[in-house]
């Protein structure tokens, strides 16, 4: 039984060393190899470079964006016009303050507690200065109307700030609508004040809505409106 061995490498078939092909001629590494060798460490060089670069620029933009964000004053929840503040209506929120945006500073909330807000906001508003104080109504635009309302035709909640539906219901005996005004025509308006109109059980209503639908409510007779209170924060 015979066998044949394979020229181990590095040898010819007829047993003589040959060079290794990164090996030159003398045993030391080839130039080509020595190329082969850098082009292969030059992109794990370049990566390297710049995972440092950037975890420094991460490092610097965390650094500087903490210290610009300050902690101010936002709306926890809706908030309608002429609503008196309390602590259950604010909370804090931490924000990069832009240049020329007044924004009231977390740590002053007690100047702004048991102020009326002097116009509606939505949950998450950022609380500015002009936002908290006496109301100036009516605003360019916008009338102020009284409207008188007997029992059941507003509820006994209303208050000042309320946003609602002011409806046209149907004529009385009493009185008939004015030409343009039909049973079903309504309005948004938001509550300014209520009183008491006299011995009657009646009451006034002032509401602030657009001059056009303050002309038109002010024509339909005592008696003949009903008041729908909508969500708290809704359109004025």
């Amino acid at each position: 039984m015979t066998s044949t061995d394979s020229p181990a490498r590095g040898a010819s078939a007829t047993g003589e060393a040959r060079p290794v092909s990164w090996l030159d001629s003398s045993g030391s590494p080839s130039r080509s190899a020595v190329r082969r060798g850098r082009r292969r460490r030059l992109p794990h060089l370049v990566a390297g470079l710049l995972l440092v670069v950037l975890c420094v620029g991460g490092a610097v933009w965390w650094t500087t964006s903490t210290q610009d964000r300050v902690s101010v004053l936002a709306l926890a929840k809706p908030v309608p016009l002429g609503h008196v503040l309390t602590p259950a209506d604010l909370r804090s929120i931490d924000v990069s303050a832009a240049p020329g945006v007044a924004l009231i500073p977390a740590n002053r909330a007690a100047s702004v507690l048991g102020r009326p807000m002097a116009t509606s906001l939505g949950a998450g508003t950022l609380l500015t200065p002009d936002a908290v104080g006496a109301a100036a109504l009516p605003a360019v635009g916008r009338a102020v109307v009284a409207v008188v309302v007997k029992p059941g035709q507003a509820p006994p909640e209303l208050a000042a700030g309320a946003p609602v539906t002011v409806v046209v219901t149907a004529a009385t005996a009493a009185g008939t609508l004015a030409t343009g005004q039909t049973p079903g025509m309504s309005w948004r308006a938001t509550v300014v004040g209520t009183a008491p109109a006299g011995t009657d059980q009646t009451t006034v209503v002032s509401l602030d809505l657009d001059t056009v639908g303050a002309s038109q409510l002010a024509q339909v007779p005592a008696g003949q409106l009903a008041l729908v209170m909508q969500p708290a924060g809704g359109e004025r």
